[in-house]
């Protein structure tokens, strides 16, 4: 007996990124003016120079006092809408992908969403640095299972708001160190449907036993009050240690699975955390500098929303069927890639 032949089902099509938007503070801080305030405040002589020498970031925007992370988020979600010629009624799913947040409860997403309009599916999408990216991709998982027709991610991010503006001795000053490479941005991306390209390949590496590593404590059940846990704390070299013995992996997985290498894409965005840190990405991985779209000098560690800002800054030079492969990574631990191609 001959099994009859099941009826063909349509390919699903590609989904990609359609548009782009970003959002900065207005207000530049420059990382020498920064150290002042903190040598003053603290009593605690520095040697001149010294944030700028160790992390290679000499300036950052940071969000006024009456702006928040839902606010840099709505102004970077007009200009992506903008840009596509669309309206937040075009949009069936909002997600707010970031590390930074207006409050606990509700989800930000709902603040956004108050803001712009529309009655789309919305929530929060947290992963430290890597939650924009994370969004993007669950944006996608959305449209391909057939539950959102068009998503619209954003982030905003206020990390300056964690800094450690006062130090009681140097071994504090350790901790907060990082703390002093934030700057604050917005960004957002349209994930739907395309006709050619789009989102190729998603892989991600998640070590969570170094969740200790770094990050901000309170707001949570763990530490629910108290200013002391609302500054970011963290051991830099432990971090790069992880990042180093893990990071290699996932690049080599990645290329064997598309068979794509450095050559084959018009530019890699990875997140940045200071100048140092880049130049050792660089060095271990062996990605050619001039693919890289270099914003920590010039902005600071902007958290999640610093391939949003990269892919709009690169995105002006590029072609249809043009690649580009995104690297985040995030504390607790987690690295994630992205191949996208430009439809």
């Amino acid at each position: 007996m001959i099994e009859p032949t099941p009826p063909s089902r349509p390919a699903t099509p590609p989904v990609g990124i359609t548009a782009v938007g970003v959002s900065l503070p207005e207000r530049v801080v420059h990382t020498v003016d920064l150290q002042q305030r903190v040598a003053e405040a603290s009593g605690i002589a520095l040697p001149a120079g010294l944030f700028s020498m160790m992390t290679g970031v000499e300036q950052r925007r940071m969000a006024g006092d009456d702006e928040y992370a839902s606010t840099l988020a709505v102004r970077a979600a007009r200009q992506a809408l903008d840009t596509a010629g669309l309206s937040i009624g075009d949009v069936d799913l909002l997600l707010f992908a970031s590390a930074s947040r207006d409050m606990v409860e509700p989800a930000t997403a709902h603040i956004v969403q108050a803001e712009l309009g529309g009655r789309a599916h919305a929530l929060d999408v947290t992963n430290a640095c890597n939650s924009f990216l994370n969004g993007i991709d669950v944006a996608r998982s959305f449209v391909l299972a057939g539950r959102a027709r068009r998503a619209l991610v954003v982030t905003g991010e206020t990390p300056t708001r964690a800094m450690r503006w006062q130090l009681t001795d140097l071994a504090q000053a350790r901790r907060a160190f990082a703390g002093y490479t934030f700057g604050d941005a917005g960004a957002a991306v349209l994930v739907e449907p395309v006709t050619g390209g789009g989102i190729l390949d998603v892989d991600t590496e998640t070590c969570s036993e170094h969740w200790t590593v770094g990050g901000i404590p309170g707001g949570g059940s763990r530490h629910p009050r108290g200013d002391e846990h609302t500054y970011f704390t963290g051991d830099g070299h432990a971090l790069r240690g992880v990042f180093e013995q893990i990071g290699t992996d996932i690049l080599d997985r990645v290329r064997r699975r598309t068979g794509l290498d450095w050559a084959d894409y018009a530019r890699v965005l990875v997140h940045q955390v200071t100048m140092p840190y880049l130049d050792r990405f660089v060095e271990v991985t062996g990605v050619p500098k001039d693919k890289l779209e270099i914003t920590v000098g010039e902005l600071g560690n902007l958290a999640s929303a610093t391939l949003g800002v990269q892919l709009a800054r690169a995105g002006r030079g590029l072609r249809r069927g043009d690649r580009v492969l995104f690297i985040g990574l995030g504390g607790g631990v987690s690295i994630m890639t992205m191949v996208w191609e430009k439809s």
